[in-house]
């Protein structure tokens, strides 16, 4: 068997085994017990057995030849200097990636080094841990906005969704997102999946859908682990066809930014962008 079809026939099993997928209630329609978002174990038997990606059924299975235009070109360090920044944002126009993101008080710095490209700048809200209360959290990312940030990367409040409390989490992601709205930029909402339970992420995914954010993310790269085939997989099915996906955290390799927008994710948050498109170092790498 030649790789190229080892590599159909995994699509292929796959594929089915994904096909049951429930793309927008809590309950699946003819699962037969292959759905990710409520069989969970035997989705993940199929990623450790062997498939090296999964095809979804949906926009996100379309590999790119033009990795670049998936990439937020990412430097959230604590110590990154001015100069990094400049750094990040020059490679970012010359490799097409689709946004830098940064820390807030970069904002205008960036902003006005992309001007006049097609390279938007994201910020953080909430960031790292999602604690901040709502208000300030709705509030910081009016002042990112105005500062010239078009799309925002914010972080649940992680402790309210493991005590259960939905309604928190559902109005803590509304009112963020409200605000990206109302000056036309994008809300995109951390869920920290290292931190949660299968049966969270989905909780999490179907909260931000309702509060009508734009993607769902899978890590802030702060945490115990980052983005992996099935995560992306189980939020994808979670969040429908419509809503954009964004993996981040240990995405170092084109074939890892492969396999991800297979699973399902549009977008992908990596500071290696640089080496995955030339196999160069780029800005200080991070996560």
């Amino acid at each position: 068997m030649t790789i190229d079809d080892r590599d159909l026939l995994i699509e292929t099993i796959t594929r089915e085994v994904l096909a049951a997928f429930s793309i927008g209630g809590d309950t699946c329609l003819n699962c037969g017990g292959s759905c990710a978002a409520h069989c969970a174990d035997k989705v993940r038997d199929v990623v450790t057995n062997g498939a090296s990606r999964i095809a979804y059924h949906g926009r996100g299975g379309d590999v790119p030849r033009d990795l670049a235009a998936y990439i937020d070109h990412t430097l959230l360090r604590p110590d990154a200097t001015a100069a990094d920044i400049d750094r990040l944002c020059d490679e970012a126009i010359e490799h097409g990636f689709a946004a830098v993101c940064i820390n807030p008080t970069w904002i205008r710095r960036a902003a006005d080094r992309v001007r006049g490209t097609d390279v938007a700048v994201a910020s953080v809200i909430g960031f790292p841990f999602g604690a901040a209360t709502t208000e300030v959290k709705a509030m910081e990312t009016r002042r990112a906005i105005r500062d010239g940030a078009r799309e925002i990367d914010m972080v649940i409040n992680i402790g309210a969704l493991k005590s259960g409390m939905r309604e928190v989490v559902r109005e803590d992601i509304a009112r963020v997102s409200d605000a990206c709205h109302e000056s036309g930029a994008l809300n995109k909402v951390i869920i920290e999946t290292a931190l949660l339970s299968d049966e969270e992420k989905v909780i999490a995914c179907h909260l931000a859908r309702e509060a009508k954010a734009d993607y769902v993310k899978t890590s802030t790269g702060y945490a115990s682990g980052g983005a992996t085939v099935f995560d992306v997989a189980l939020m994808r099915e979670a969040v429908g066809p419509r809503m954009g996906v964004k993996a981040s955290g240990g995405i170092r390799t084109a074939e890892d930014v492969q396999d991800m927008i297979a699973a399902g994710a549009t977008r992908i948050g990596a500071s290696a962008g640089v080496r995955i498109v030339t196999g160069e170092r780029g800005a200080r790498e991070q996560y």
